[in-house]
């Protein structure tokens, strides 16, 4: 998305404690290269991290750290900084911050200004892997997503990788350029909602095909690129329904999540939501399940290995595109390809009969990854794109789906 978005629009940063502070700074960095200006508040948790000679010296304004100015006990900050942002960032928003915000507390600066604020709110959060995933943190965040209208926060992140104190999950905050490319995409939603009273369903993630109880059959998917396209047509006004299989994401805002495991249930749910005008099927649906299943674990026996007996699984994708007067208006499909990506995306269109294939390369570092390469094939064309993060891809392909829809926009 271009960066005239932001030019000229004023971020208020609120920097929590962590880890991942250090990565506020750059940015506050990207920000002002896009022409953006930025203010800061500074948590006492954020300032064990950063000091506040560093968030001055590059967004060229004072910090705010305490509730009130010394020199001036008539000032009020939340106030007057709620009041001032086109949008408020959270970055990193630890499980205390979330937990503030989704209940209403207000003890400090940063609590008070996200009370207070009738604008936008975007959370980085960042914490332990244990800490994220933990009901109580889940819930918060839950609550932040269900707030009505203008009140509702939105999230961005976080990553699965590796972690300051060596474990490893989701709780990485998003990269800096990753969330600027949420910012943008915050700003532009207002002015944009091309796509409002339509339907959209999309699938993402892997399917989890059983063996037994404790084994299965699956493909490797963070299901990023799907919930980034999800929040993209949702931001554009469309009513969109997600279809994940198992991940660790949080669903994105305004968008309604059905959580499903295996590829009939994928199959069902889909089917289920239409009728749509849009169908984004970017699932890493599993091709074959297991016959039959065991109900108990299979054990390891002096022959070798069991023989499992492999049954295909339903096209969901083929299905969709022929589902005579049901069918979406727009069918798109993706194509995860290492090799010869535009004629198996071709082969692919021609095969299933959808609409448009995101032929998307996997050959290089894709998978979990923020960024990714892909090739939009639409019947005789197809369009190249560089290496970009998935938001920025989401957020491509949600504009040439508007565009689809109304072509003289």
């Amino acid at each position: 998305m271009s960066d005239l978005v932001l030019n000229g629009r004023k971020i208020l940063l609120i920097v929590g404690g962590g880890i991942a502070a250090y990565k506020s700074l750059e940015l506050v960095r990207l920000l002002k290269k896009a022409g953006a200006e930025v203010r800061s508040i500074l948590t006492e948790g954020g300032a064990a991290f950063v000091t506040p000679l560093s968030l001055a010296a590059l967004t060229g304004h004072p910090v705010r750290q305490g509730l009130f100015l010394p020199d001036d006990e008539t000032t009020m900050g939340h106030i007057e900084l709620s009041r001032w942002a086109d949008l408020v960032v959270v970055a990193p928003a630890t499980a205390g911050l979330i937990a503030k915000a989704a209940n209403g507390m207000a003890d400090d600066l940063a609590s008070t200004t996200l009370l207070a604020t009738d604008k936008r709110v975007l959370l980085a959060p960042a914490m332990n892997v244990r800490m994220w995933t933990h009901p109580a943190v889940q819930a918060n965040v839950h609550r932040l997503e269900g707030f009505p209208g203008l009140h509702r926060m939105a999230l961005i992140g976080p990553d699965e990788g590796e972690m300051a104190c060596g474990e490893f999950g989701p709780g990485r905050m998003a990269e800096p350029t990753v969330i600027l490319e949420s910012i943008k995409a915050q700003l532009a939603a207002p002015a944009r909602r091309s796509l409002a009273g339509r339907k959209a369903v999309v699938t993402a993630g892997p399917t989890f095909e059983p063996i037994d109880p404790v084994r299965g059959l699956t493909n490797r998917s963070s299901g990023k690129q799907g919930y980034a396209i999800a929040a993209a047509l949702a931001e554009r006004g469309a009513e969109v329904t997600l279809v994940s299989g198992p991940t660790a994401l949080p669903a994105p805002p305004g968008v309604r999540r059905i959580d499903v495991e295996t590829a009939l249930q994928m199959q069902a749910a889909t089917e289920n939501a239409l009728p749509a005008d849009i169908a984004v099927l970017s699932a890493a649906v599993a091709d074959w399940r297991i016959d039959t299943i065991s109900g108990g674990k299979i054990k390891k026996a002096p022959g070798g290995p069991p023989a499992l007996a492999l049954i295909e699984n339903p096209d969901i994708l083929a299905g969709i595109a022929k589902a005579g007067p049901r069918r979406p208006a727009l069918v798109i499909g993706f194509a995860a390809e290492t090799a010869d990506l535009e004629a198996n995306a071709r082969a692919k269109l021609s095969r299933k009969g959808c609409d448009w294939i995101v032929g998307n390369d996997v050959s290089a570092d894709v998978f979990g990854a923020d960024g990714n390469t892909v090739l939009l094939v639409t019947g005789d064309d197809a369009e190249a794109w560089p290496r970009l993060s998935k938001a920025e891809i989401a957020s491509r392909l949600s504009d040439r789906i508007a565009h689809h829809f109304a072509p003289n926009t």
